[in-house]
């Protein structure tokens, strides 16, 4: 047997263990999935005991505002994961349009974010224009705290994009910690795209 082989038997065995970041991310995002799981049994409750109301206030809804608004997030799901795609090739930045790294990606992901959350400020203002208000009603209640929660975690999730994109500007080495940041941050994107999908055929489309 020779001194290589010998080294390699009585080495320490080479452990592939999951990243404790990314676990403990996903993690409390199912502990984010039960907060939105009670929003949802609220929003449903209150519209079980007055469907007349829904029926009227639903009416007033800008069905096709808010998809243009919903297309707009998911499509930053798709900029946000080929970011995580540049990040895990190693590529941070680049000048070139068709070979963009990370931070071109997680720019246009954040100003994609940042388009909803306005778009839904201008929705908040149509909706207070026409007494629709979080004090007006139940269904106003329902619909303002449903999405006006997703919007904060969206805002947190802007926040996120910033935090990261500065700690890759601040390394002078792009390693594998930064590049399991993107990824986590991924995660929560993802996440907030599925909620918003169930709210938007929720609140939306099955009036």
């Amino acid at each position: 047997m020779t001194s290589t082989s010998l080294a390699h038997n009585v080495g320490a065995p080479i452990v592939n263990r999951p990243n404790i970041v990314a676990v403990g991310t996903i993690v409390w995002l199912g502990s984010e999935v039960m907060f939105f799981a009670g929003l949802f049994a609220i929003y449903f409750t209150l519209r079980s005991t007055s469907p007349g109301l829904w029926a009227f206030e639903t009416s007033k809804l800008d069905v096709p505002y808010a998809l243009t608004n919903t297309i707009i997030l998911l499509l930053s799901s798709v900029t946000c994961q080929m970011g995580v795609r540049a990040a895990e090739a190693g590529k941070v930045r680049s000048t070139k349009w068709n070979s963009w790294g990370v931070v071109e990606w997680f720019f246009l992901t954040y100003a994609m974010g940042a388009v909803f959350v306005i778009g839904q400020i201008f929705e908040y203002a149509n909706l207070v224009s026409e007494h629709i208000s979080i004090s007006s009603n139940s269904y106003g209640s329902a619909f303002y705290i449903t999405t006006g929660f997703h919007a904060l975690h969206v805002t947190a999730g802007l926040v996120a994009f910033l935090l990261v994109l500065g700690r890759f500007f601040s390394v002078n080495k792009f390693t594998h910690k930064e590049a399991t940041s993107a990824i986590v941050v991924s995660y929560y994107w993802h996440f907030v795209d599925v909620v918003w999908v169930g709210l938007f055929l929720v609140i939306y489309v099955l009036k």
